[in-house]
């Protein structure tokens, strides 16, 4: 959207470069931190622990204790059924999600129909992938599941709502219009490629189940990996 013939000529053709990196490194920042404060209170919880003990009667066991924590610690990688990873995958969806909401309502008559038989594609494949992430949530209670997938379920008409509300006063060839809706587009792009490469393609592939696949298996998945591509591919022409 920053080409747009309305913004005029960027002074830095690469903005929307610029803002998809700062969306990753952001979700990255927040990725990391988390872990490190994970880090922290499980050592803390293990310290706890073992001071609860008779340093005389138990000096070896503690230390064995310790020692087995610590390396738990340091092996700790982040799973996919990690809570804030599919928080994260959700955030960036939903940004998403919102804005093709609106888009869909204040789109021209010419691009309506083509608009719903795409979004509804589009729509149903993120949603295919963000509820297998929820449904491996196993520390997660089912109503908070319901809650995560309701809020993605609402979140296209809500944006449609506030399409609705705001028709009569849009006016999409706005320059601060364009860059609200192009600067959050690519934001939420951001974090969609660093949860989709990180947190699903890396992790199903060179740490997951995948890794040691059989051949079956293993092509099967390639296979619909390149279909699904191809597919969000193509939908991305107009969604």
């Amino acid at each position: 959207m920053f080409a747009n013939e309305c913004l005029g000529g960027l002074q830095y053709e690469a903005t929307t470069s610029a803002i998809v990196v700062a969306g990753a490194f952001l979700t990255f920042l927040l990725q990391y931190s988390s872990f490190r404060l994970y880090d922290a209170r499980s050592r803390t919880v293990a310290s706890s622990h073992s001071d609860m003990g008779h340093p005389e009667s138990m000096s070896g066991d503690v230390s064995d204790k310790s020692s087995q924590t610590n390396v738990q610690v340091k092996e700790h990688v982040p799973r996919m059924d990690d809570p804030l990873s599919v928080l994260i995958l959700e955030a960036g969806i939903i940004f998403h999600s919102a804005i093709i909401g609106v888009t869909l309502v204040v789109a021209g008559d010419s691009f309506y129909r083509i608009l719903v038989v795409v979004i509804i594609f589009h729509q149903m494949f993120e949603g295919l992938a963000l509820g297998v992430r929820i449904s491996n949530l196993t520390t997660v209670p089912t109503w908070k599941k319901l809650l995560m997938a309701s809020a993605f379920a609402l979140i296209t008409p809500l944006g449609m709502a506030i399409g609705l509300g705001a028709l009569n006063s849009f006016n999409g060839n706005d320059r601060s219009t364009i860059i609200a809706i192009a600067t959050l587009d690519a934001f939420s792009a951001g974090i969609l490629v660093w949860t989709g490469f990180v947190q699903m393609w890396s992790h199903d592939w060179m740490y997951g189940e995948l890794r040691d696949a059989g051949a079956v298996q293993t092509g099967l998945g390639m296979f619909a990996l390149v279909a699904g591509l191809v597919a969000m591919s193509v939908l991305g022409k107009w969604a």
